[in-house]
């Protein structure tokens, strides 16, 4: 006799043994700092991962579930396509059962290439192509005629098909492509002018060492020796005094064999090797004496030929309703889709649909102030995370579990409801949600909460708590306490030592914008998401004229780059002055106190660790025998400072080495300031040669403000400084802006977060909305005005925060 099926009419009958996997199971997960932790996470419903920075969160959600599902999906293809793609690496855990495929939302910057746009990373642009192809007047070719990334080609030619014995015969082919890109600035928009005295004192020689470009001095560089000594210029004679001839040989010649010393090189002009050596580079990842030489040398205008559309001038002139593809993708997206919803032509219905849908999916998230011309490296991290989320909206996947780093990052209050409604959208879809987040906000939303601590480091990695909201606002933990907390105004500010004038401001959406900011004081700059709070400071203040006078020093959002021999002792400078109290105590050179130099071991080349590479599966890392992962050679590690080799400095958490180089034997200040000003940013749990790779984003861009607090500047600007912070932590960032303040230095902060406005002596609020609707001074006064009147969107949020 048949089994009677499960039925809403038949509740007694057995569940179905699929419905029993409603769990996502993690048992013995290890990975960084997570100490051995088990937990149950229920699909389909929205999850949060709260803690202190530094925590566990991201090494559990990231590092773990999203990597191993990552992983597990690679392995259901080919080895042959396996080996194209990434290969991660096994998480540390023993048990991960019910893993869905995971889609990650994180905060990662759009590259920063110059040809990338908000158009181009999403499928919007390629949408408007194939619109202009079908429809634009007059025709002018297919969807690849409207992108700047396409250049046109005319080729012809004969090549011979050989068909067997004595069959040989010559075939004639012409290829034509027509390509949308601009000649004049190859689809960049911009084009250089190198300012050649930047270059070389032309009034010495070549032999006199006229080079000023950072690494160049030397005639002992193959580089210079190569133009010294190619026997096309006189190295003894002025640059100033060569013949024409001498100049373009210089500065243009085509690349060259030649031989000096008997070595074969090839000789470059001067310009294009810089071109290739220099302007091909991301300026944010060179080092800053590269940077500051690029800025220098370099200038970028706009492309007289194309006016910055980056598109040729054939792309231009066809038009749909009299509007071009560079008048499209220029218009806020919110207009473009009002334009978008005007057009109406059956031959490209389904092609109008999913446009509509894309540019609908900016406006929802918020991102409708954004134009598609926008460069992708130009988005906050934040708004870089909404950008990546607008292909999932209209996705009609379920059963996926999309992971979530902070998705609230860059929001004014006004916009976080949104945010909200939007992750309860994607869950009610049958999707399962589990998202990394500090702002009580979106906290309060979960349908589960998972609270890691008790600390960060190795003070955290264990599960404090989890179960609901409820639960965790009574469950004592760190996060629970400072859940229900609100900064209070405060009863008397600062007054103002100046005023730093800033006036017609008119970068990106700003209205010839006249304001004076307050020097001496804790100024905060607020407003919706694209008000222009970052075209304010940013482009006026931290760029323009008064940075160098005023000595400003910026800490924005940029990310931190290095690898994984980089560390907090050596990106904050602090290895220096310890490998020099080494040497000096042991008698021998600093170099060999540092393993990526002399005093590397052999074996692993200072890595500390042996990489094995297994074709398309994930490599393997063994810690290297010879130095046992302490990344130094045997002999170095004999010589001691205050009873310590190199190998066990470098492993003390910051805390620690505060109090061993701050007195005794191992005194050394220049160390002892640097790690002070660590532990005063809450890093004071980080070990000195922890891998950058490890850091959150927290983490780094705490460990970037203690860097640049050791600089001598009069004003301090920070861009969202609570960026990666828990709520236990904004009180000790206040704390530390109070001390900046009070050492006599300017503080001005653009930021959401309530309380940091409540502590502001000063508040510059933008708006009223976001795009064409912002750009103006909407309230300047002290937050308690602001508060009392109420005067916009940031002073009903205020009220509402300080009134809680």
């Amino acid at each position: 006799m048949s089994k009677a099926p499960t039925t809403a009419a038949n509740p007694s009958a057995a569940p179905h043994a699929a419905d029993s996997h409603d769990l996502i199971r993690v048992h013995g997960a290890r990975e960084n700092n997570l100490k051995d932790i088990s937990i149950e996470i229920p699909k389909r419903r929205l999850t949060v991962f709260t803690g202190v920075s530094g925590s566990g969160k991201s090494s559990l959600v990231f590092n773990t579930i999203a990597a191993e599902s990552q992983r597990m999906i690679n392995e259901t293809y080919s080895a042959f396509l396996q080996g194209f793609m990434p290969t991660p690496a096994r998480p540390d855990v023993d048990v991960l059962d019910g893993l869905t495929t995971v889609i990650t939302v994180d905060q990662q910057r759009m590259g920063a290439d110059p040809r990338s746009t908000v158009g181009t990373a999403t499928d919007a642009n390629a949408m408007l192509r194939i619109l202009f192809s079908r429809l634009g007047k007059p025709y002018i070719g297919s969807s690849a005629a409207f992108s700047f990334n396409v250049a046109s080609v005319q080729a012809s030619g004969a090549f011979k098909v050989d068909r067997g014995a004595d069959k040989t015969r010559a075939v004639k082919r012409t290829f034509t492509r027509t390509g949308g890109m601009c000649t004049r600035c190859e689809g960049r928009g911009t084009v250089s002018d190198i300012d050649l005295g930047q270059l070389y004192d032309d009034s010495k020689s070549l032999a006199e060492g006229a080079f000023t470009i950072p690494g160049w001095k030397s005639d002992s560089i193959w580089t210079v020796r190569v133009y010294a000594e190619s026997g096309f210029l006189d190295p003894h004679k002025p640059i100033r005094k060569f013949t024409k001839r001498e100049m373009q040989d210089f500065l243009y010649r085509e690349p060259t064999k030649v031989k000096v010393e008997g070595v074969n090189l090839t000789y470059e002009g001067l310009i294009p090797k810089i071109q290739k050596s220099f302007l091909s580079k991301d300026k944010e990842a060179m080092q800053p004496h590269i940077r500051a030489f690029v800025e220098r040398a370099v200038t970028f205008t706009t492309c007289p030929e194309c006016d910055g559309t980056r598109l040729s001038e054939a792309a231009r002139s066809s038009k749909i309703k009299g509007i071009s593809i560079a008048d499209a993708c220029a218009m806020e997206i919110r207009d473009l889709a009002e334009w978008v919803r005007g057009l109406d032509d059956p031959s490209v219905a389904p092609l109008l649909t999913a446009l509509r849908q894309t540019l609908d999916s900016f406006v929802e998230i918020g991102l409708g102030y954004l134009a598609l011309d926008r460069p992708a490296g130009s988005l906050s991290g934040g708004e870089a995370q909404r950008v990546k989320m607008v292909r999932h909206l209209g996705s009609a996947l379920t059963d996926v579990t999309y992971v979530f780093d902070e998705p609230t990052v860059g929001l004014h209050p006004h916009d976080i409801q949104r945010m909200n409604n939007l992750l309860l959208r994607l869950r009610d879809k049958g999707n399962t949600v589990l998202v990394v987040e500090h702002k009580p906000e979106t906290i309060a939303i979960a349908d589960h909460v998972v609270d890691l601590g008790p600390g960060a480091g190795t003070a955290g990695g264990t599960v404090c708590f989890e179960g609901t909201v409820e639960g965790l606002r009574t469950g004592g933990t760190v996060t629970g306490r400072h859940f229900d907390d609100r900064a209070a105004l405060k009863e008397t500010v600062r007054e103002p030592t100046g005023t730093l004038e800033i006036r017609g401001a008119s970068a990106n959406n700003l209205r010839d914008v006249d304001v004076d900011i307050p020097l001496g004081v804790l100024t905060v700059v607020t407003g919706v998401a694209g008000s222009g709070k970052s075209s304010l400071v940013h482009g006026s203040l931290v760029k323009g004229p008064a940075a160098a006078d005023e000595g400003v020093v910026a800490i924005d959002q940029s990310p931190i780059r290095g690898s994984r021999r980089s560390n907090p002792a050596t990106y904050t400078g602090l290895l220096d002055p310890i490998r020099k109290a080494f040497a000096k105590a042991n008698g021998v050179k600093p170099a060999l106190f540092s393993a990526n130099s002399e005093g590397a071991c052999p074996n692993c080349n200072g890595a500390g660790v042996i990489y094995t590479d297994l074709a398309m599966m994930a490599g393997i890392a063994t810690p290297c025998e010879e130095c046992e992962g302490k990344r130094f050679e045997a002999s170095v590690l004999e010589y001691r400072l205050g009873g310590r080799d190199i190998s066990e400095v470098l492993a003390m958490p910051v805390t620690e080495a505060a109090e061993f180089f701050g007195a005794g034997e191992a005194r050394t200040p220049a160390a002892y300031k640097i790690l002070e000003r660590l532990a005063d940013v809450g890093l004071g749990y980080l070990t000195l040669g922890q891998p950058l790779t490890t850091l959150s984003g927290g983490e780094r861009q705490r460990l970037k403000l203690a860097t640049h607090m050791g600089e001598k500047g009069g004003v301090y600007f920070l861009d969202e400084p609570t960026t990666g912070l828990h709520l236990a932590d904004v009180e000790q960032l206040l704390g530390l802006l109070d001390r900046l303040v009070e050492s006599g230095k300017s503080v001005i902060v653009v930021e959401h977060h309530q309380a940091v406005m409540a502590h502001a002596d000063w508040i510059i609020d933008l708006g009223p909305g976001a795009g064409h609707d912002g750009g103006r001074i909407v309230f300047e006064g002290t937050p308690a005005d602001l508060v009392a009147t109420r005067p916009t969107l940031t002073g009903e949020h205020l009220a509402e925060y300080v009134g809680g």
